[in-house]
């Protein structure tokens, strides 16, 4: 098929795999402002409901696939997942396809369910136009009970989400329908708002550092060099400030993530020098989990959620609960950490596995005997001294939301309004 050709999709007749679902919906509202923005076109709100009908869609080019981590092993970490190899070689920062495999971890956990993701668009109803990006779940002829799980679990929590159309946040992707195939495969419609992760972007910025300090690319001078790392810092803290405006929305409404890390975000763009343009996106949520007081304890899909609550010696719904919101808080500070070393080093001086076993293993969470370490590390010390900015407020962040007693870590909201993930600590923006 050539790369600009468009499909309807196959489907069984009875293709209504969201019947008793919430109907209305509403285009997601304009950005606000994490800090001064330049202005932008205001977008028409459109309230239509959910599609279900894969007539209102076409379906383009195959973009990549990758694999989910399983809920019961997500502590080993979600940072080797597939980079969008396409996307990285659209920024044109001369790279083979062959170097740019050799930047990815390969390492992508122990989860059995692989999706596949096509770009599309839609082709009918008040969304017409509309680009979209559709996320593939293997049907049931392919043995896949546990796609199917995953599948309707991503589905009604972004349902659930979207349910009030006044209420819909920019910093999660945004469902625009759904269906199933003849094949029992389940194709799910988002709004195409951007195809690079934040594993996309650190990963390119991290080989872009190699090149440079390598004499790959033209010397530049120290000014340059400063203004640049200084674009960087606004781009990742911009980034985790999005990342957590979503987690916030998710807590608030008693639905926890779970699968969060560098590739669960998406970016509208990947270059520092639109950093104001950024705006972030939570994705893959197949393994949220409802916290709300009589959903405690239920799901196939949070099992090892509960039972790591239990064996932490949260009894009570209460208890989970504030288990459940300090483990994602827990995968967030993974994700700030990620984000403050991969982008600021050299490809090949640290990965996001190496990172985790860094903090977790040798220094037992212990995150200022690690920061002792990594300074006495000249290839570590920009990620140190982004971490350093407001008198060490990105260390201080770190170790709370990596805290081994889940009791004393932040709420998300907490988080977002802390002075590194405000922005606060940069001094020009």
């Amino acid at each position: 098929m050539a790369s600009n050709a468009y499909r309807k999709p196959s489907v069984s007749p009875s293709a209504t795999m969201l019947k008793a679902l919430p109907m209305r919906f509403l285009a997601s509202p304009e950005p606000g402002g994490w800090s001064r923005r330049l202005p932008r076109r205001s977008l028409r709100s459109v309230s239509a409901a959910l599609m279900t009908n894969p007539a209102y869609f076409e379906v383009g080019r195959f973009l990549g696939g990758y694999g989910f981590m399983n809920i019961t092993s997500y502590s080993s970490s979600q940072f080797g997942e597939p980079s969008n190899v396409a996307g990285i070689q659209d920024l044109g920062l001369g790279y083979s396809p062959e170097e740019i495999e050799r930047l990815r971890v390969q390492d992508i956990g122990e989860g059995e369910v692989t999706i596949r993701l096509y770009e599309g668009r839609v082709v009918q109803g008040p969304f017409r136009g509309t680009r979209a990006v559709f996320k593939v779940y293997p049907g049931a002829r392919a043995d896949a009970s546990e796609a199917d799980l995953m599948a309707l679990n991503e589905l009604r929590t972004h349902a659930f989400l979207q349910s009030d159309a006044s209420d819909i946040c920019e910093n999660i992707q945004f469902l625009l329908g759904a269906f199933e195939t003849a094949t029992g495969e389940q194709w799910l419609a988002f709004r195409d708002d951007g195809r690079y992760s934040a594993a996309d972007y650190a990963n390119v910025t991290s080989a872009r550092q190699l090149k440079e300090k390598s004499g790959g690319t033209p010397f530049w001078n120290p000014f340059d060099r400063a203004y640049k790392l200084e674009l960087r810092r606004y781009f990742v803290l911009k980034l985790l400030n999005g990342a957590m405006s979503g987690l916030v929305h998710m807590h608030n409404h008693d639905r926890l993530h779970q699968s969060l890390g560098p590739s669960s975000v998406i970016l509208n763009t990947a270059l520092d020098k639109e950093g104001r343009y950024l705006v972030p996106r939570l994705r893959d949520l197949a393994f949220s989990v409802d916290i709300g007081y009589s959903s405690i304890g239920a799901g196939v899909l949070s099992d090892g959620l509960w039972r790591r609550a239990s064996a932490a010696g949260a009894s009570t719904p209460l208890e989970k609960r504030a288990f459940g919101i300090a483990d994602d808080i827990y995968g967030a500070g993974l994700l700030l950490a990620y984000m403050s070393f991969i982008p600021f080093c050299k490809a090949g001086v640290m990965d996001g596995i190496s990172l985790q076993r860094l903090l977790e293993s040798t220094f037992r969470l212990d995150i200022y005997a690690a920061r002792e370490y990594c300074l006495a590390d000249d290839q570590l010390s920009e990620a140190v001294s982004f971490l350093d900015l407001g008198d060490g407020a990105g260390w201080e962040l770190l170790q709370a939301m990596l805290n081994p007693d889940y009791r004393k870590r932040p709420i998300a909201e907490a988080v977002l309004n802390h002075r590194f993930i405000t922005g606060a600590v940069l001094r020009n923006y």
